[in-house]
């Protein structure tokens, strides 16, 4: 059976709003009917103003009357952000508070077993600052909701292509510093553990080297040799079918190829730079290593194009789909690119 999964509006000042409507068209019949949306009901309003269509929900004033076998899209009005209040295109404390709000919720009636996955339209960071998340972003702000103590990253996926990371959010400056054996290890780990929830049995993942055509044997950095290779080798340990280091600009051809499932990055843009020249307005991420399955389109806000109708829903649909299918522990399809 399809999963229930929640639908959570994002940043209402970016194509969140316009996301969700065209998501809602492009569901299936089974899909749609199994989607619960957590929004403003004058958010979902003004989102179907700009795209010119509507998806008739099942309007809920309360958590408690949820059904997930009601037949029909649903939708929690959360009244929690005005539109004629906000700018479209700026950064917003409010719309900050709004994404606060609703995700805290979908995160919880996921952890009480209500919802069995979540999908967010594209969250604004400085919005959330502003808002007093407290925390570096939202994967963060989630895994201390939810109680995680474990590693926690963001993974991104474009046609079944994953890409993991050692280190994210900080100036790489202290990416060299920062990496060690044990954390590239806890990093493999997790590639595996989440693949596997995916559906992959026994998934092949690629280790990316640091340094330019990874050290030249050390002529050009020595983290290949002294941290990055000797961490292969002691995930190798766990019975993972892991390589590298391998050169980072040679390492996404191999992926892309099929001769692995997945790369592990060790800084944030060695990879995304990557994933999304292959596939921009198709690329799902997906918030790994917390116990409900939580994935958004890669691509961000958008603020450029809000209220033009032009935004490209597939990014949202593959997220909505990854989140089911994990839900499910299955493997994905290839990602839609209709």
């Amino acid at each position: 059976m399809q999963p229930f999964i929640g639908i959570v509006q994002g940043d209402a000042c970016g194509i969140g709003p316009e996301l969700m409507s065209k998501l809602l068209q492009k569901l299936t019949a089974a899909e749609r009917n199994r989607a619960l949306i957590i929004s403003d009901q004058r958010i979902m309003t003004a989102g179907n103003a700009v795209t010119g269509q509507e998806t008739h929900c099942k309007r809920l004033n309360e958590p408690t009357e949820i059904d997930p076998e009601c037949g029909q899209p649903q939708l929690l009005d959360i009244r929690c952000l005005d539109p004629a209040n906000i700018v479209p295109g700026t950064v917003s404390v409010d719309a900050g508070c709004a994404v606060l709000k609703t995700f805290g919720l979908a995160i919880d009636l996921a952890q009480s077993g209500v919802i069995e996955g979540i999908c967010f339209m594209p969250f604004n960071k400085a919005a959330m600052h502003l808002a007093g998340i407290g925390v570096a972003d939202e994967l963060t702000w989630a895994k201390k909701r939810l109680g995680v103590t474990g590693r926690a990253s963001e993974f991104n996926v474009i046609d079944g292509m994953w890409n993991a990371r050692v280190t994210s959010h900080i100036p790489l400056k202290d990416v060299a510093e920062t990496l060690n054996i044990d954390g590239i290890v806890d990093a493999i780990v997790l590639a595996n553990q989440t693949l596997t929830r995916a559906g992959y049995d026994n998934p092949r993942i690629a280790v990316a080297a640091l340094n330019p055509h990874a050290g030249d044997g050390g002529a050009i950095g020595t983290e290949e040799i002294e941290i990055i290779a000797p961490a292969v080798e002691k995930a190798k340990l766990q019975s993972i079918k892991v390589d590298g280091p391998f050169p980072s600009d040679t390492l996404y051809l191999k992926v892309r190829d099929g001769q692995f499932d997945c790369a592990v990055s060790m800084y944030h843009d060695q990879g995304q730079i990557a994933i999304k020249l292959l596939g921009f307005d198709q690329g799902v991420s997906v918030l790994a290593g917390l116990p409900v399955p939580i994935a958004t389109p890669a691509h961000g806000t958008a603020f450029d194009i809000v209220g033009t109708n032009s935004a490209n829903v597939n990014a949202a649909l593959n997220a909505f789909r990854m989140v089911s299918a994990m839900a499910q522990g299955r493997n994905l399809a290839p990602l839609d690119r209709a």
